[in-house]
């Protein structure tokens, strides 16, 4: 049996990078990283919403880092529940898959290059308001030349923090909105509590713990090596 060995070195750097962004958590320069984490939270209930059959009108970011998707649902209680998940489990997927594509399979200049796609489809499709359209389209440009442009070490430098950044932001966004009860009153699970009978603290609990589950699972897989194929023994 194959096994995936520990890769010290990534383990340390992703921990680096989780410790400087907490230290540096309120200053400006790490302002245009976290609405990317808010632009993915509101792209996980759009993509929510077009699985279950809803139509998507308008996506926004703000400098205050909130944001909406405002989206038609058709009626139906799974129907609500997995766009109204879809932004907090959204966003701890995407952090995740971030992680995996840049730590286990090094996918460089395509994961900016991704990134550049992304924003400038949501902008061209969703964006509505003058910010959005800015935020997404310049972030876009700037992804798209560091895909063409930077040193390779470069672009798997700003990978790795655009990944850890984002699983970090992915945490703390569900303790600061789902656990404040002031905010948790105006957050995805109240719409959603509003419409079941299930309280608002219960869909934080159970939104917590998968999106944590992810996270940590993500982390285990990101931060250990492919395995090494076999050499298969062949008979003289």
């Amino acid at each position: 049996m194959v096994r995936s060995e520990l890769h010290l070195g990534r383990l340390v750097t992703l921990i680096a990078i989780v410790v400087a962004s907490t230290l540096f958590w309120d200053t400006p320069v790490l302002t245009p990283f976290k609405l990317l984490a808010v632009m993915g939270h509101e792209t996980g209930h759009a993509i929510a919403a077009g699985l279950v059959g809803g139509e998507v009108n308008q996506v926004t970011v703000r400098l205050n880092q909130s944001g909406e998707c405002l989206s038609s649902i058709p009626p139906g209680f799974f129907a609500r529940v997995l766009v109204y998940s879809g932004g907090y489990v959204g966003s701890a997927v995407i952090a995740v898959l971030l992680l995996v594509l840049t730590f286990r399979f090094n996918a460089r200049r395509a994961m900016l290059a991704a990134a550049a796609l992304w924003l400038t489809f949501m902008a061209v499709f969703y964006g509505r308001d003058l910010f959005t359209l800015a935020f997404c389209l310049g972030m876009a440009a700037l992804f798209a030349a560091g895909a063409r442009w930077l040193p390779l070490e470069l672009v798997g430098g700003l990978n790795l923090f655009i990944a850890a950044f984002t699983a970090l932001y992915a945490a703390m966004d569900l303790k600061d909105d789902l656990w404040t009860s002031e905010v948790r009153a105006l957050s995805d699970a109240q719409l959603l509590a509003n419409v079941t009978v299930v309280p608002a603290l219960v869909w934080a609990f159970l939104w917590t713990l998968l999106s944590v589950a992810i996270l940590v699972l993500g982390g285990v897989l990101a931060v250990k090596d492919r395995p090494a194929p076999q050499a298969r023994a062949t008979s003289p």
